[in-house]
């Protein structure tokens, strides 16, 4: 996957350019639906880089990964069926070259969509499981949108506004925990909600 290495290094060059900050915003409305590279690869070293702006480039990345996720959500509600039902040239196209997107998963997201709804879109938007995934799948499968946009801004909020805050407060020396841990945290995290959850279900 050489090209995808290409690209990460293209994402971390843009943390010094004079339109790092669109960029940031760039990246981040991309990947909700299709480029391969998180927006945080971006944010962090752009927060490190000025500490008290921090706070905004969290809230320029949530901003734009909501609104991408929409176009996700739109592309897999008008463009990923054909009129035979069957997928649809454009769909054929993205589980051929978008990384993260096969037709196996994508089945499985729906039987994950039916069990868990709100709770797999906050999961995907939180974690480092593909969002683009379930952006596109939430629309070709008509889960409901104000539910989607919802559990989008939650949890791409969430994502990014911790990065940003814990950087904000610690600086450099969180990075290399942040590159160690962060996403063992969010998945940890994740897995506890599910958890209260079916707590909360069992209980009541």
């Amino acid at each position: 996957m050489n090209y995808i290495r290409n690209i990460y290094n293209w994402v971390l060059s843009l943390a010094n350019k004079p339109n790092s900050v669109k960029a940031l915003g760039g990246i981040a409305f991309a990947e909700a639906s299709f480029f391969p590279i998180p927006p945080d690869l971006l944010l962090i070293p752009l927060a490190l880089g000025d500490r008290n702006k921090s706070i905004y480039f969290g809230l320029t990345c949530t901003l734009f990964s909501v609104l991408g996720g929409v176009v996700g959500y739109f592309i897999g509600s008008w463009l990923w069926w054909g009129l035979d039902g069957e997928f649809s040239i454009f769909a054929n196209f993205f589980f051929k070259n978008i990384p993260g997107l096969n037709i196996e998963t994508f089945y499985n997201v729906q039987e994950l969509y039916d069990q868990y709804n709100f709770l797999i879109i906050f999961t995907a938007g939180f974690t480092p499981i593909p969002f683009k995934l379930f952006t596109i799948s939430a629309g070709a499968f008509n889960i409901n949108f104000a539910l989607f946009l919802l559990a989008s801004l939650i949890s791409r909020g969430g994502r990014f506004m911790l990065l940003s805050i814990l950087i904000k407060i610690y600086g450099h020396p969180i990075r290399d925990f942040i590159d160690k841990y962060f996403n063992i945290l969010a998945l940890t995290f994740t897995f506890l909600l599910f958890g209260g959850f079916y707590l909360i279900k069992f209980i009541f």
